[in-house]
């Protein structure tokens, strides 16, 4: 860990007025947490991005959510049902209150969906979270506690994404732009257990105990007010800094621990390693849109020319699942009998001088930082293939912007990057990466078929039916390789021993209500 900028990281507090320490023991109502990534929004209709919805899951809550095992159970509402294909209707539970002390109405879930689903809600902009409520076509509240939703379309998938769209009210006697120009928070808040109350961009957030929490969901105990009065999250987004901070007794919990580090944390007198089956594929992204890999040919070598073994083994101790296609273990409609495309350098050797390239190719291959040892090991693998690629190391947001270029051809050739899954339906993958025109379809892959397998399986109610569609359609990829398919990863924590209350959950959500912290 850096103490210069955990230093920093006091200073700032303490000018806040928030009281705060690290090296110093403190009060057994806090829990400290190492956390990869900053927030990129505190709205939550104003973000994709995966570490950003896992923390302020712990500030809004939804309609349902998922218990342990996956099932989806109500949250902030007593009970709902399907009126119809086309129509749903909910009842809120009654009592329940904002951080202010506001009581949830059907007034502030009608306004929360209308910020998701209205063209232009955010200020001009649509919601980027649009997509995730397909067809959702109206909101409208039928009582002080009742809420009906319709849509355009049938659409069987629509109570499993309500998870992940949160309740949000505006704070009391502000406006949608101001914020505390000392602790950098807006003006959105929710009924979720914990509430922020200091934000330092890209170093830290602070979140205290809500007392006006009302237990969470009845389904999931235990039920009740959060353990710890405050969450402090230290942005720390290199792997071995947050696990120093761990042993060191700084950290209570470090989240998004790479496998190698998974050694040194178990054999830690007071740390333990916290393992579940994650929910994200990840693949190489090849442009379709251009050669060389409009070829399939080329497609096919590059699957060839990868020991996806090796690399999880070497990478992650053996801690990823391998896929044939883009859908994970344990997801709806999952093909269980996909080819497997072997590792065979002379046979991708074959491919490539079949599609002209009998010297080879050299390609640019996109990556984050965080994946660039992943990267440089894939790199090394190509290469005895004869698939020569230089690894570009870029922001996420340069990355999408080269990627997703609208109705112009992307200027990439290779990306190594993921998608998550954690509806454990293919619509909240399959369709966005590989629908033509698909918001997550970096590959720019378009198959007329395949939609139409997508369109029939999107409105199919008989499950069997729609999973048997599903796995025609990711039989379809599998032939096709849009992409290079290649693990899902185990979601992996560390924590301290003082530390009890804490599951790892599959779709990577921290319940931090139930954790409790000893000193």
């Amino acid at each position: 860990m850096k103490l210069s900028k955990l230093s920093r990281f006091q200073s700032l507090v303490l000018l806040a007025g928030v009281a705060f320490t690290t090296s110093q023991p403190c009060a057994a109502e806090e829990l400290r947490i190492g956390y990869p990534s900053d927030i990129v929004s505190e709205d939550p209709a104003d973000y994709r991005h995966r570490w950003t919805e896992i923390l302020l899951r712990n500030q809004f809550d939804g309609l349902l959510t998922r218990d342990p095992s996956m099932r989806l159970v109500p949250e902030l509402v007593e009970s709902w049902h399907q009126a119809s294909h086309l129509v749903y209707e909910f009842r809120l539970r009654s009592g329940i209150r904002t951080h202010d002390g506001q009581p949830l109405t059907a007034d502030q879930v009608v306004f929360s969906f209308n910020r998701l689903i209205k063209p232009g809600a955010l200020n001009g902009r649509d919601s980027p979270r649009k997509g995730l409520l397909g067809p959702l076509s109206s909101v409208t509240a039928t009582g002080p506690l009742t809420v009906r939703m319709e849509l355009d379309a049938p659409w069987p998938i629509f109570p499993a994404m309500l998870p992940f769209q949160q309740i949000v009210v505006p704070r009391s006697g502000t406006g949608t732009s101001h914020k505390n120009a000392e602790t950098s928070v807006g003006d959105w808040i929710g009924t979720g257990p914990f509430k922020l109350v200091a934000r330092f961009p890209g170093e830290a957030l602070i979140f205290d105990r809500n007392e006006y929490y009302f237990g969470g969901a009845t389904d999931i105990p235990p039920v009740g007010p959060s353990c710890v009065d405050r969450v402090v999250i230290n942005v720390i987004e290199d792997n071995e800094s947050r696990v120093a901070g761990l042993l060191a007794g700084d950290f209570d919990l470090v989240v998004d621990i790479k496998p190698h580090s998974i050694p040194v944390i178990a054999k830690h007198a007071n740390t333990d390693v916290h393992v579940v089956d994650g929910t994200r594929s990840f693949f190489l992204a090849m442009n379709n849109r251009k050669p060389p890999f409009d070829d399939v040919r080329v497609r096919h070598a590059v699957a060839h020319a990868l020991d996806r073994k090796e690399l999880v083994g070497q990478l992650m101790n053996d801690r990823a699942t391998l896929i044939d296609g883009i859908l994970g273990p344990g997801v709806f409609g999952k093909n269980k009998h996909l080819h497997r495309y072997e590792y065979n350098p002379g046979r991708a050797r074959e491919l490539l001088a079949e599609a002209g390239f009998p010297n080879g190719l050299d390609l640019k291959l996109d990556v984050t930082r965080q994946l660039f040892p992943v990267a440089e090991a894939i790199g090394v693998q190509l290469a005895r293939a004869g698939i020569r690629a230089q690894t570009i190391v870029s922001e996420t947001a340069d990355i999408k912007s080269k990627w997703h270029s609208g109705t112009a051809v992307s200027a990439g050739q290779l990306w190594l990057t993921s998608w998550g899954g954690a509806a454990m339906d293919p619509v909240g993958i399959f369709d966005a990466t590989h629908r033509s025109g698909g918001r997550g379809n970096a590959a720019g892959y378009s198959n007329p078929e395949l939609d139409s397998l997508l369109d029939r399986a999107g409105s199919e109610y008989d499950k069997s039916l729609r999973a048997e569609i599903y796995q025609q359609a990711e039989a379809i990829v599998n032939r096709e390789l849009p992409y290079a398919y290649l693990w899902v990863p185990q979601e992996i924590y560390g924590v301290s021993s003082k530390v009890s209350g804490f599951a790892a959950a599959r779709d990577g959500r921290l319940n931090l209500q139930d954790v409790c912290a000893s000193r």
